[in-house]
Order: structure tokens, then sequence, then C-alpha cells
């Protein structure tokens, strides 16, 4: 489906607000969707428990990928005016089958990476109220943070951007502390660059976590997401995107570096085996002072909570766009009318978070090993996966229209990050056990979830093509400028 083939918008169709976003708005959903602290203090010491001390370098080769990615991306920006992010560049450069394959992919993983992120919040805060004598259920906190992400989302991405903007500071802002004060004493043994060693780097271990690695930049796909709703796209979102993934790669890797520092390279490891989830935030009790490992704590949970605030936005514009599409009921597509936030969709993902929360919940099912790990794990699996496919999409696309403008290096770009992230699924799949900590009978099914779903999608596809051949006609989104 060509660009000058995609179908007129409806009349009376909803629309997102445009000109709400400028820059800075949309990078600090993207960073916030990434959920700095959260990377840092929660899933850091795993990776460095696994990979070693070279730990720190899957962020940085993990950003390098997707700057790379983002180039062969963000081409297509010009030239594809349909929202709906990943999805609509599939469905353009490898038809409506595809596309809608590619959009349940991208339904699921999102759903899946938001919903397994409040067992990490209602452990956390367990675990902080827990240590002023306070017992509450980790359901409990966790429901709290599923409604207190809807009203903010419902207030309109305006609020939204705003309160990412402030927990984004404040977290980014104590572990920048951290750090300084690491390299200022100069650590425990000195500072050393052992992170840097090729003997450390190439080992069985830091293959194990290169998943880790990318799963720290899950979200950046957002960009797209907030097309209509940027302040002039053509220029915003490829800038909104360069920043995102640079800023994430060099301060990951630093912050987790220091944090190597802190402890010292001879102890970090077996110190990450001892208090896998308190190793950072004890350092920087040791290094900042008791208020410092509080703080920490504090953060952690508004951490999680922009994390979850900025993946509801982008669940939401998904599940508008393909609402407004057709493929999902048109109910889903309804926008408040003072704010003009996607409440039909904002609301359809809050009733399925409380649903999936109060099944792990109702079965005493541990949040943290089993909520976050084996929610979590397939939504990484499968946004790289829709990663893949968009490099594809990118090849086919300009091949078939060489009269494009387009710079040189963008299809090579494409085969490279392609290759890469298929390599990455591949190591994902072989140690995915490292990540859910699960057997092999529950490892296989959520492996399965990825292809399934997109099987699901292509299917549904060609009976659409028959029997609802107008739905058929809307997959892939509508012309921006079909509306404007």
């Amino acid at each position: 489906m060509t660009t000058t083939e995609q179908p007129t918008a409806q009349v009376g169709a909803p629309h997102l607000r445009r000109n709400a976003l400028g820059t800075g708005g949309i990078v600090f959903m993207v960073i916030s969707a990434a959920a700095p602290l959260t990377i840092v203090a929660g899933v850091a010491p795993l990776a460095i428990l696994i990979g070693g001390v070279s730990a720190p370098l899957v962020y940085t080769f993990a950003g390098i990928v997707l700057a790379v990615f983002a180039v062969a991306f963000m081409a297509m920006t010009k030239y594809v005016k349909a929202l709906g992010g990943f999805y609509t560049y599939i469905t353009e450069a490898l038809g409506r089958t595809v596309g809608l394959g590619a959009s349940f992919v991208a339904l699921v993983s999102y759903n899946a990476l938001q919903i397994g992120l409040y067992g990490m919040m209602g452990a956390a805060g367990h675990d902080l109220l827990a240590s002023f004598g306070i017992d509450v259920p980790w359901w409990v906190i966790a429901a709290i943070g599923i409604a207190g992400v809807f009203v903010v989302a419902w207030r309109g991405i305006d609020v939204g951007a705003k309160v990412l903007g402030v927990l984004l500071v404040a977290e980014t802002l104590i572990l920048v502390l951290l750090a300084g004060a690491v390299l200022v004493t100069g650590g425990a043994e000195g500072i050393t660059f052992g992170t840097f060693d090729p003997a450390n780097i190439f080992t069985p271990g830091m293959f194990a976590v290169l998943g880790m690695g990318f799963a720290a930049f899950m979200g950046f796909e957002s960009t797209a997401l907030y097309r209509e709703e940027a302040r002039t796209p053509e220029r915003t979102i490829p800038r909104a995107t360069y920043i995102a993934v640079v800023f994430m790669a060099l301060f990951y890797g630093f912050i987790v570096w220091t944090v190597i520092i802190g402890v010292g390279e001879t102890n970090v490891v077996a110190a990450a085996a001892e208090d896998t989830a308190g190793l950072v935030f004890a350092t920087a009790g040791g290094y900042l002072g008791g208020w410092a490992e509080l703080v920490m704590y504090l953060l952690i949970l508004t951490s999680v909570y922009a994390s979850q605030l900025a993946f509801h936005n982008a669940i939401n514009r998904y599940t508008f766009s393909l609402a407004r599409d057709g493929v999902l009921p048109a109910r889903l597509a309804a926008l408040d009318p003072k704010t003009a936030a996607p409440v039909g969709a904002g609301l359809a993902q809050t009733i399925l978070a409380v649903v999936v929360v109060g099944v792990f919940a109702v079965f005493g099912l541990d949040p943290y090993l089993q909520l976050l790990l084996w929610v979590n794990s397939p939504g990484v699996l499968g946004i790289i996966a829709l990663q893949v496919l968009t490099c594809i999409a990118v090849v086919v696309f300009f091949v078939r229209r060489p009269e494009l403008a387009r710079r040189w290096y963008v299809v090579p770009a494409a085969v490279v990050a392609g290759l890469a992230m298929a390599a990455i699924i591949v190591l994902l799949c072989l140690t995915f056990d490292l990540l859910t900590a699960a057997g092999p009978v529950v490892n296989a099914l959520l492996i399965a979830l990825t292809p399934v779903t997109f099987l699901v999608g292509v299917v549904l596809a060609r009976v659409w093509r028959r029997t609802r051949p107008d739905v058929y006609a809307r997959i892939g989104g509508q012309r921006e400028d079909a509306h404007a």
C-alpha cells in the first residue's frame, strides 16, 4: 500500500489534539517510559550479577544499535503520515495483512510491559511501608497506582508530560548525585576501568544480559505515536528520538559504571549476589547518607509510576488508532470532550490492568518474580520483533520507491540494525530463563505469545479481506493530511 493508496479519513472521525507537544515533552515521555531509576536500581544489579563488571556496556551497545535503527525508522516519517507507530510503518511497506499482525503484537507487548511493572510498584511500596512498620498488601499499592495513572492520563497529554518531567528530573538528580559522590571520593578501590577490558566484555554472561540492555529502551517508539500531537512533527519527532536514545545510552552506561566503582570491581558481583535488589540503595546510603537511601526508595515508586504513565499514554494511542481504523470497537476511539485525551482506550487499558493484577493477587503469586518477570518478558520480546519488522519495512519501502529522496545510508542502516536485533531475539530466547526464573513450560508459553499473537492478526486480516473489506481497507491508519 503506497502513501497515495491509504484511505481517506472519515468525516467526523475523532482526532487527537494537534500541536500540543514540543521536542522536550516527547523526550520526557520516552525517557520516563524507560524509568531510569527503575533500570539502574531495579534491573542493573541483576545485569551485573550475570554479566560481570562490563554490564554497563550493554546499555551503550543497545543504544548504538537503536540509534542506527532510528536513522532508518525516521527516514520513513517524511513519507508515512498515518498514525500508529511501528504498526503503520510495517503496513505501509509490507501490506495490511502483516500490518494487522504487527498491530496486535504491539498492543499485547505494550500492555505486558505496562501491567507487569505494577508488580514492581506493589513490591517496592510494600517494602518501603514495611520499613516503617506498616503492612499494606502489594496489590493495594498497585491498585492505587492503576487509578493514579488513569486519572492523570485522562487530564490530557500536557498534564502527563508535566508530571513525567518533574519525576524524571528528581530521579535523574539522585543518580547524578550518587555518581558524583563516587567519583569525588574515588570509589571503593579507586577509579578503575575493568568494565572496558575485552576479557570482561566477551563472556557468556555478557551475551546473556544483552536483552536487558535493549529492555531499558522500551518505549522509544512512542516518539512516532505522538506525531498527531506534535508541533512541526517533521522536525520534532526525529529530534526527540535521537535525543532520547543518545541520552539513555550514555546515562545508563555511565551511572551503572559508577555504581560498580562505588562497590569495587573485585567485590561488586559478590555484593550483587548477596543483595541484588538493595545493591544500589545501599551504595547510595553509603556515599550520600541514609537520607539518600530513603529518598531513592521513594523515587523508585515515582519512577515506576512515571513509566506506567508513559506506557499508558502510548497504549492509548495504539488502541485509539486501531479503533479509529475500525480494527477495534469504535468506543475505544472515544475522546474526552474537554481534554481530547483518548479516554475510551484509557478506560479499557485500566480495566485490563485491574484484571491481570487481580488474578496474580487472588492466586497469591509473587509481584516481582512472577507478575513483573512473567508479564514483562514477552513484552520485551514482542517490541524487539516489531523493530526487526520495521527494519524490513524500511528496506522494502525505499527499494520499491527509488524515486524518493533519501540518504545513501538509510537502507544499510536498516539492514545492520535488523540483523543485530534479530540476533538479540535469538539470545533472548536462549536465555529466557534468566529473565523469568520460570520453568521450561512457562518459558515456552511466554516465548510463543509473540508469534501466536502475530499469526492471529495475519489470519484475521485474511478473513476480513473477504468478509469485511471496508475494515481491511482501513488497516494501517488514516493519512494525517486527510484531516488537516
